[in-house]
C-alpha cells in the first residue's frame, strides 16, 4: 500500500497525510469528550448525594490520597464550579469535533474527486 500512495502526485499525498492527522486529532477529541463526561456523571451524582443530605452533615472529600472534612456549602460550591467549568469544556470539545467532522468529510470529498480518475472503470 505504501508503495501505491507514493504513486500519487504530491498534492493527493498530502491531503492523505492530512486526513490521517485530521482522523487522529478527532479520536483525541472523543476520548477527552469521553473523559469530561465521566467527569460530570461523577459531579451529578456526587451533587445529587449532597442535596439528600442535611446541612450539618459531616462530609468528606478527597485531595489526592487524602480524605479531608469539610463544609456541605463549601463542598456544593467547589463541585458546582467545577460541573461548569467541565460543562464549558465539553461545549469546546462538541465544537472541536463538529470542526473536525466537517473538514474529514471536506478532504475525504477531495480525495475521491482526486483519486476518481485514477480508479478503474467500474460497471
Amino acid at each position: 500500500m505504501g508503495d501505491e500512495i507514493s504513486k500519487l502526485p504530491p498534492q493527493v499525498q498530502e491531503r492523505l497525510l492530512r486526513l490521517q492527522q485530521l482522523q487522529q486529532t478527532l479520536q483525541s477529541v472523543l476520548v477527552q469528550k469521553q473523559q469530561v463526561e465521566i467527569e460530570l456523571t461523577e459531579i451529578e451524582q456526587a451533587l445529587s448525594e449532597l442535596e439528600k443530605m442535611s446541612d450539618d452533615a459531616v462530609i468528606y472529600k478527597a485531595i489526592g490520597s487524602l480524605l479531608v472534612k469539610s463544609e456541605k456549602a463549601k463542598t456544593v460550591a467547589d463541585l458546582n464550579e467545577r460541573k461548569e467549568l467541565f460543562n464549558m469544556r465539553a461545549t469546546v470539545l462538541g465544537k472541536q469535533e463538529e470542526r473536525l467532522r466537517s473538514q474529514i468529510k471536506d478532504l475525504q470529498t477531495k480525495l475521491q474527486q482526486d483519486l476518481s480518475p485514477v480508479s478503474p472503470f467500474q460497471p
